[in-house]
């Protein structure tokens, strides 16, 4: 008998929900009958069939809090909260700014703690509690040159969901996924064309980049009743691992100076 998810009924917050993996991660719950409510710091024209889009700058702790007050306020509920929105552009950490560097920690490392602590409030008060899901990366688990402040802050947004994991438990039960390379709009502009992204794809046992539904499905799976004991845990989606992509984006910066 086919397993089915279905979450009709359910309201799901996707941070940074409107492209890439977080687009993924929206359409995969739209798909399973959630009402999904994305967020970004910018307007969207049309926002995504099945979700409702809020503006929110997850940095901000008030800009947080007011995106939690909205959403249940017009929804009435707040049941799964992933926190997807994240980033960093190539820099080595010896030349960047310490201002760049709390950045990319702020974005990476502080709007999940944030945006966990208030969906948090909402679902310990709700009687069938809730789930939190953090987007992480392959980058705290393995160097990450380039990237460094980003894998440190994807490490501790780990180490947060282990702690939390006990904290709020069992109310609320929250989970990791080490995301790998993943296609989106924007990889082989990234990268620095299809020959460089199909040379690192060739170093991925699976052979190639994720999707983003398929890092969807793992989210909508911890997300799920089929997860209902599964918390503190940080699930590695990564096609098998790979190594560090420093040199190819370094390869790439001068092919085109």
């Amino acid at each position: 008998m086919a397993v089915q998810i279905d979450l009709t009924g359910r309201v799901v917050l996707v941070t940074g929900g409107t492209k890439g993996i977080g687009l993924g991660i929206a359409r995969t719950y739209v798909a399973a009958g959630a009402h999904v409510v994305t967020c970004a710091r910018s307007e969207v024209e049309t926002p995504e069939p099945g979700t409702t889009h809020y503006t929110c700058d997850v940095r901000d702790a008030d800009s947080v809090q007011e995106l939690i007050d909205k959403v249940v306020a017009e929804h009435g509920r707040l049941d799964v909260a992933i926190n997807n929105a994240g980033g960093a552009p190539y820099a080595l950490a010896a030349d960047a700014s310490p201002r760049f560097h709390s950045r990319v920690m702020d974005l990476n490392f502080t709007s999940a703690l944030l945006v966990a602590q208030a969906a948090n409030k909402v679902m310990q008060a709700q009687e069938t509690g809730g789930a939190i899901v953090n987007i992480s990366s392959i980058s705290a688990l393995r160097p990450s040159p380039g990237t460094a402040v980003y894998g440190a802050a994807k490490a501790a947004v780990d180490q947060l969901t282990v702690s939390l994991g006990q904290e709020w438990a069992p109310k609320v039960r929250i989970n990791a996924i080490n995301v790998g390379l993943c296609r989106t709009e924007n990889t082989a502009e990234h990268y620095g064309g299809d020959a460089t992204v199909a040379a690192i794809e060739a170093t991925i046992p699976m052979g190639r980049m994720a999707r983003p539904e398929e890092i969807g499905q793992v989210a909508l799976f911890l997300g799920s009743d089929l997860a209902s004991y599964v918390t503190g845990a940080a699930i590695e989606c990564h096609g098998g691992g790979e190594p560090p992509v420093f040199q190819y984006v370094v390869d790439s910066i001068q092919a085109q100076a």
